[in-house]
């Protein structure tokens, strides 16, 4: 691979947020897209919407038209008309109550379909990621953008962009009912208006970027603590309980600080603009009693003139809210659009073939390889392995074993030279069909909430109890299962509860025995286990590399006596290969390795 490319791949997982959609327009426009597609719906409610905020609007003048037919004096007050104004303020109000239910119902229905396409969106896109995104991001900020973000995102769709809408008709239909009544009234908003305007733009440019640390705090916090629920057995293993407690408060007290401070200025706007409707409201009390006074206007219209007018402050006031919390919903959103904008695992070559039978020869030829472009960790390395040979690959920690496994299975791609299966080049293969041919059982075993039948066909759907009794008779674990509660149909949950790290393991290598590969990838698959369980282990592996090419990463020695070929790993070199009787006999690397685990007092 060229310098040049090798930049271009590590350019796609730099956190670039001059790459990302950082503004409020941009981020806008992409939750906008995700409304498009339900937009009948939408300008549906848009149009309730609008009625719903006439038919209130009706309310004021019906109540200025009341008060008009109240004079004083005895005989002077038109009851007729009152209650007339009266019934029709409770039918214009009713009904506008009802439609505004309406609405809510119909943008919570929206905004969980748009959620709905967003966290599917999102969980999609987490299935094309390559490895490498995910040894760079914590698991636990990952389930806080598709938790935590997202919701926030669906209470701002379902409260703020309703009220938003709501604002907006009320303070636009007030505002042409105050010019009707009095122009000369109106032009106390001229001042007080740009001033909450100005205010309110200067408050968000302010606060906007807290409520994107709040997001990024969060999203750490989350990632400490799903790290530490994770790890218990390990953490009170080593007594680090209080340690992490500190840890804990630190991050906690970050997320606190983050929180409070974007709900502490952002809580200003709110107050500051309150401050200056009502001294706009006071302004209106004074001149619309001298206009009163003058006879230029009635009581019933100085009336509904403050009716109005709270009516058009009162959306303003209730805007700078929404404008802050719709502040944390677009800072979550960028979190979202960030992940989604993620490069995906790169796609096949246009020349790419599907490899649906292996003969199971590997060969690496001048490889290199660095995780950041910087520290080898692959260092030339040329191999040849024969099909149906079993291979050991031994080294200390940090030699490059598991990133050999990486490249095997096209996780990642050298920086220069190339890997063949059967003479073809990995790039020449569909990444698919390739995975399709390996097998693979890890150190860390993996069982998801199901039963033990599911668990075992996880990668052969279509097989029969019958098959999967005969694999799980293989691996010596039948018996096991057959004592359960319920036996191939017993539930066990994700990580395994009530079973031992052996029988654990057991499954996984049945589950593996199941699929029809070629080749298999065994990853300490006997690490953490006794020695007894080990050579139940061990029988089962035998089974399972039968007629496969099979390569084996192992610290225990012992484990690894008759593979026919044994690589010695150190700084990303092979610096010794061959059986272990040859590789005991030049007393090299290999050699004091044995002597550290068998022969130490």
């Amino acid at each position: 691979m060229s310098a040049s490319k090798k930049a271009v791949n590590q350019k796609h997982f730099q956190n670039n947020e001059s790459i990302k959609p950082n503004n409020r327009k941009q981020t806008l426009i992409r939750l906008g897209q995700y409304l498009y597609p339900l937009k009948w719906l939408f300008l549906l409610a848009a149009a309730l919407m609008m009625v719903a905020n006439l038919f209130a609007l009706v309310g004021p003048t019906l109540s200025g038209y009341a008060i008009d037919a109240i004079q004083l004096g005895p005989g002077k007050v038109i009851f007729e008309k009152v209650f007339f104004y009266c019934s029709l303020m409770v039918v214009f109000y009713l009904t506008s109550a009802v439609l505004s239910y309406l609405i809510s119902r119909l943008m919570i229905y929206l905004s969980q379909k748009i959620v709905y396409s967003l966290r599917k969106e999102v969980f999609d896109k987490l299935m094309t990621l390559p490895i490498r995104y995910f040894d760079q991001t914590q698991t636990g900020d990952i389930i806080s953008r598709m938790s935590y973000d997202i919701d926030t995102i669906n209470t701002s769709l379902t409260n703020d962009f309703v009220q938003i809408l709501s604002s907006l008709v009320t303070v636009c239909g007030s505002l042409v009912m105050m010019v009707l009544i009095s122009p000369v009234l109106v032009l106390v908003f001229a001042v007080t208006v740009p001033i909450s305007i100005l205010l309110t733009r200067y408050l968000m440019k302010k606060f906007r970027p807290l409520f994107r640390l709040r997001s990024r705090r969060l999203g750490e916090l989350n990632g400490f603590a799903e790290e530490m629920l994770s790890g218990q057995q390990t953490i009170k293993v080593y007594h680090q309980e209080e340690r992490l407690k500190k840890g804990f408060k630190e991050k906690n007290n970050a997320a606190v600080e983050a929180y409070y401070k974007a709900e502490y200025y952002g809580s200003m706007t709110g107050p500051s603009i309150n401050f200056i409707n009502n001294l706009s409201l006071s302004l209106i009390s004074v001149f619309g009693a001298l206009l009163f006074l003058r006879g230029n206007l009635s009581l019933g219209q100085v009336s509904s003139f403050v009716l109005y007018s709270r009516k058009f402050s009162g959306p303003i006031n209730e805007m700078a809210n929404i404008f802050s919390e719709l502040q944390s919903a677009l800072a979550a959103a960028e979190r979202v659009f960030n992940l989604l904008d993620e490069a995906p695992e790169p796609a096949d070559l246009s020349n790419a073939q599907t490899m649906d039978k292996a003969n199971g020869e590997v060969a690496f030829q001048q490889v290199n390889f660095s995780y950041d472009g910087s520290r080898p960790i692959i260092q030339n390395l040329n191999l040849t392995v024969k099909a149906g040979q079993l291979v050991a690959i031994v080294g200390p920690t940090g030699a490059g074993k598991t990133t050999i496994v990486n490249l095997l299975m096209h996780f990642y791609d050298p920086d220069s030279g190339k890997i063949t299966l059967d003479g073809q080049d990995l790039m020449t293969i569909t990444r698919r069909s390739l995975r399709k041919r390996y097998a693979m059982v890890l150190q860390d075993t993996w069982l998801f909430t199901g039963t033990v039948f599911e668990n075992l066909v996880y990668g052969n759907e279509g097989a029969t109890l019958a098959e999967v009794i005969q694999v799980t008779k293989a691996a010596h674990i039948h018996e096991f299962i057959m004592k359960l509660p319920k036996g191939y149909d017993t539930l066990i949950s994700e990580d395994g509860t009530g079973l031992s790290q052996g029988q654990k393991q057991l499954l996984t290598i049945a589950r593996a025995l199941l699929l029809d590969v070629d080749l298999l990838i065994l990853d300490e698959a006997t690490s953490n286990v006794d020695t007894q369980t080990e050579l139940v282990i061990q029988q089962a592996m035998a089974q399972l590399m039968t007629g496969k090419t099979a390569f084996v990463i192992a610290h225990r020695l012992s484990t690894i006596r008759n593979a026919d070929l044994i690589l010695v790993v150190d700084n990303g070199q092979v610096v010794e290969q061959g059986t272990h009787e040859e590789l005991l006999k030049i007393k090299g690397f290999y050699e004091k390795l044995y002597q550290a685990q068998f022969e130490m007092p």
